[in-house]
Parts: C-alpha cells; structure tokens; sequence
C-alpha cells in the first residue's frame, strides 16, 4: 500500500472512529458530571481525525508532524476519557471494548508516525 492510499484509509479509519464515539457520547448518563466527561471525549476523540487530515493537507514537514503530534495526543487523551467511562460503569463493557481497542492502534500509529518523522 503506497502513503496516499494509506492516508486515505487512515482519514477514513479516524471518521469511523469519530462517529463512534459521538455514538458513545449519546448513551452516556445525562447527569452533570457526565456531561463533563461527554463534552470532553467527543471534542477529543473526533479531533485525532481532524488533525490527521489537517496534517495530510500541511504545508510543510514540520506543520504535518505537528498536526501528527496533536492526532496523538488527542488518542491519549481519548483513551483517558474512556478509562474514566469505564471505571465509572457509564457504558457495558462489550460496547466500551472495541472502541478502547481501536483508539489503543490509533494511538500506536499516530505514535509510530510521529517517531519516523
């Protein structure tokens, strides 16, 4: 697979992944604090996808590692919020699976990436 196809496949990946987790955001409690951690994991977990195409558009090799950078932390910070759901029993952990396994591989590309750069 060459970059170009590869960086498609991955915008795509991080759409579907967006979706999930505003999906996931739906169904978690309505009470007030759960509407903090709700505000906080849809703004990060559909950020690593805006980055990375915002990367995939940059200007400069530095500008894409940084747009990288930032898809990277976004992921950890992700996976924070979804530890916190988890702990809490917000969500069933089958549900809560897939999406704790998807954002642990993004988090490990985007990390790869960023260590080639």
């Amino acid at each position: 697979m060459d970059n170009k196809e590869f960086a498609r496949k991955l915008e795509y990946r991080t759409r579907q992944f967006g979706i999930s987790i505003i999906k996931l955001s739906s169904a978690l409690p309505n009470s007030i604090e759960a509407k903090v951690i709700k505000n906080q994991i849809t703004k990060s977990g559909t950020s690593i996808g805006a980055n990375y195409r915002e990367a995939n558009r940059s200007r400069s090799k530095r500008d894409f590692k940084n747009k990288i950078k930032i898809s990277e932390s976004e992921a950890s910070e992700t996976e924070y919020w979804l530890e916190i759901i988890k702990d809490m029993n917000w969500i069933e952990a089958e549900k809560l699976s897939p999406i704790v396994k998807e954002v642990k591989e993004l988090l490990a590309l985007f990390t790869s990436i960023a260590n080639k750069l």
